[in-house]
């Protein structure tokens, strides 16, 4: 599974098959709506996409949306993708349409994992974050049904001004929830999402350190999105736990080759996956994008096959060269496995190769010249 080359194949696609959802989440990367767009990819369409995602080394499928379940076909669309052999995961919205009935179905149909979203550990924060009143005990309902029917949950927690003072009864309520994995995401400003909701570059780096300490101590696996600078926090902390020099040079040298799948504890993503860049996301009208936050359009499946455009779209190609990127995170000693969050770059820029706007990381090399 690791072992693909990104300008090749990614290591994982995001499908966005409706942008239809009851919920109004200050937040929402998609702006959804409450009705479906009569432009979206058919049933048809839909799978020749999965033959075309199946043919890149069959990587990791994720339906998203909107809320996918307001597609009446979404159980016949997962059926199509799981019967080839293609993992897939889907994320619904905590609405009164994840029933207990819903939920089995997927199971019958053989969705390996769900994610539900949770952003706070009281339906104070968490509905207000959502904009729906209600969804945080709809949430805990549907979590409830996944454990009965023994389903895999995934919690997603956006990180933003409005829970970053209760992280920590966060990641108690993941674990009293007996989830597998905590995905984190760290808030880019597109979308519904405001650059005033964002917590500051220094509190980023105080939740990454927060967050490799706490994957020492808990049985869940821990995950980040729009953070890439998280995998220069737990290379830099793991180097520092190390006292052989043998193995610090190890690290180094993988380091340097953007090898660090195996040291950095991330093997869920090696090799620096990031927009565009082992990362591709598919809209509900067939739009390309290197990732959902990164709003660049690169084709359109019904106009050119997905792999086409993902090895061949010089937006692509840009976004795989680490070499590329401007400021410091151009010539920063971790960009092979970091690079920054291309999305936050363009959201807070206007340019996706600009430098991470919110890293307070300084390379070695302007260190030096700093000193010279």
């Amino acid at each position: 599974m690791f072992d693909r080359d990104f300008n090749h194949d990614p290591f994982i696609v995001i499908w966005e098959l409706t942008r239809a959802c009851e919920l109004k989440c200050l937040h929402c990367r998609a702006e959804a709506q409450y009705l479906r767009d009569p432009r979206e990819l058919t049933i048809e369409e839909g799978k020749q996409l999965i033959d075309d995602i199946y043919s890149m080394n069959n990587p990791m499928l994720v339906f998203t949306g909107g809320d996918p379940l307001m597609r009446p076909d979404v159980y016949e669309i997962a059926g199509y993708a799981i019967k080839k052999g293609v993992r897939v995961s889907m994320t619904p919205s905590a609405t009164p349409n994840v029933t207990k009935e819903a939920i089995e179905k997927a199971k019958e149909v053989g969705l390996s994992r769900w994610a539900f979203s949770l952003d706070g550990p009281t339906a104070e924060i968490h509905d207000h974050f959502r904009g729906t009143s209600g969804s945080f005990d709809l949430t805990m309902n549907a979590i409830k049904y996944l454990h009965e029917l023994e389903i895999p949950i995934q919690i997603n927690t956006v990180i933003s001004t409005y829970n970053i003072d209760v992280l920590e009864e966060m990641a108690k309520l993941v674990e009293e929830l007996e989830c597998v994995l905590w995905s984190v995401f760290f808030l880019v400003p597109t979308g519904r999402g405001k650059k005033q909701d964002m917590i500051s570059p220094v509190q980023h780096e105080q939740v990454f350190r927060w967050l490799y300490q706490l994957s020492k101590k808990v049985k869940f696996d821990i995950k980040t999105t729009a953070a890439q600078h998280y995998r220069r926090v737990v290379i830099q902390s793991k180097m520092k736990e190390t006292t052989v020099e043998k193995t610090k040079v190890q690290y180094r040298d993988a380091l340097m080759e953007g090898k660090t799948g195996s040291f950095d504890g991330l093997g869920r993503a090696p090799k620096g996956v990031n927009d565009g860049n082992g990362f591709v996301f598919i809209s509900h009208i067939g739009d390309v994008f290197p990732s959902g936050l990164l709003p660049i359009k690169a084709g359109n499946v019904r106009e050119t096959p997905l792999p086409e455009i993902y090895r061949n779209s010089p937006i692509f190609q840009e976004l795989r060269n680490p070499d590329l990127y401007k400021g410091k995170c151009g010539v920063c000693e971790y960009r092979y496995v970091c690079g920054g969050s291309r999305s936050r770059a363009y959201a807070m820029t206007g340019d996706y190769m600009e430098s991470e706007p919110y890293c307070v990381y300084v390379p070695e090399s302007l260190r030096h010249k700093s000193k010279a």
